[in-house]
C-alpha cells in the first residue's frame, strides 16, 4: 500500500525531504507541498521527476503523512488540520509543540499520530528506555555560533546582541519549556529530549553563544537508575539556514523510510 506525503515548508529541511521522496522511498509518494512563496517553490520543484501540487496548509491534510518543516509561528496552522483529519504528523519544530501539548490530547481523541524524528539528538532510544524507570535529572547544553541564535525572542527581550559576543557566553539557563518560548528556532533538540524523557519542566537547558565553534554542539547528560548517559554531538549547520543542522533533513528522511520499511532498527 502506497502512502501519500505532504510537506509544509520548502526550506533547508523541506526541500531536501521533497527531493529524497522524488528520488524514491518505497511505499511513499510526494503529492503536495505548501510554501509561503509559490513562485519560488515552483522553481525549486522544477527539477523533480514528479513535481507535487502546491497547496494551502489546510489542503496538506489530504495526504496520509504531513511533514511539518516550517517556521514555528505557523506550527498550529499545519498541525491542527492534520490532527483533525486523523493523519500522521511528522514534526520538525518540536520546540513549537511544547507550549501546545493540548495537540497531543487532540491527536489521541482523533486517532492521529505525532512523530518526532530524532534530528540532531543522539541516543534518543536510550533516553526513552531510561525514562521507563526512575530518572533523577536530564540536562542539555547547546553551543552554537552566535549567528545561529540571532533574532531569538529571549535575546531580543533581554537586549542581548549576540553579534557582539567574542567569547563563549551563556545566554540562557532554565527548563525546556522556557527555552522553547525564548528560542523557538533553536531548541528542537531540547524539546525532543524533554518529550522523550522526563518532561519539559524537569529537563534543564543551557544555551551558549560560542564564537569559537563552527558547529551546533549538544551535550546531554542523563542520571537514571538504569544508566548514566553522557552524549555529545557536533552537527554541521546548513549553509542555507544556520539554525538548522545538515543532519536534520536526513533524520526526517530516515524517519519516513522507517514508516514503510520491512526492517526497523530502533524505536
Amino acid at each position: 500500500m502506497e502512502l501519500t506525503v505532504g510537506i509544509a515548508g520548502l526550506g533547508a529541511i523541506g526541500l531536501a525531504v521533497a527531493k529524497a521522496l522524488d528520488a524514491g522511498i518505497p511505499g511513499l509518494r510526494l503529492t503536495a507541498v505548501s510554501a509561503r512563496d509559490h513562485a519560488k517553490a515552483g522553481h525549486n520543484l522544477e527539477t523533480l521527476r514528479s513535481p507535487p501540487q502546491i497547496v494551502s496548509l489546510e489542503a496538506l491534510a489530504q495526504a496520509d503523512i504531513i511533514v511539518e518543516a516550517a517556521p514555528a509561528a505557523i506550527f498550529e496552522a499545519i498541525a491542527t488540520p492534520a490532527i483533525e483529519a486523523a493523519k500522521t504528523l511528522v514534526v520538525c519544530s518540536a520546540g513549537a509543540l511544547l507550549p501546545r501539548l493540548h495537540l497531543i490530547e487532540q491527536a489521541r481523541a482523533t486517532g492521529a499520530r505525532i512523530v518526532i524524528p530524532t534530528g540532531a539528538l543522539l541516543g534518543l532510544d536510550a533516553v526513552r528506555a531510561a525514562a521507563e524507570g526512575k530518572v533523577a535529572s536530564i540536562t542539555i547544553e547547546t553551543r552554537k555560533p552566535p549567528g545561529g541564535l540571532a533574532g531569538a525572542p529571549y535575546l531580543v527581550e533581554h537586549g542581548i546582541d549576540v553579534t557582539t559576543i567574542d567569547t563563549p557566553t551563556r545566554v540562557f539557563a532554565g527548563n525546556a519549556l522556557d527555552a522553547a518560548a525564548g528560542f523557538p528556532a533553536n531548541v528542537n533538540v531540547a524539546a525532543a529530549l524533554a518529550l522523550a524523557g522526563i518532561g519539559p519542566e524537569r529537563t534543564q537547558v543551557e544555551i551558549w553563544a560560542d564564537p569559537t565553534v563552527t558547529r551546533n554542539i549538544h551535550t546531554i547528560r542523563v542520571e537514571a537508575d538504569a544508566a548514566r548517559l553522557t552524549m555529545m554531538i557536533e552537527n554541521v549547520p546548513s549553509e542555507s539556514n544556520p539554525r538548522t543542522g545538515k543532519l536534520t533533513p536526513l533524520s526526517v528522511i530516515a524517519c519516513l523510510r522507517a514508516m514503510t520499511a520491512t526492517l526497523k532498527v530502533g524505536s
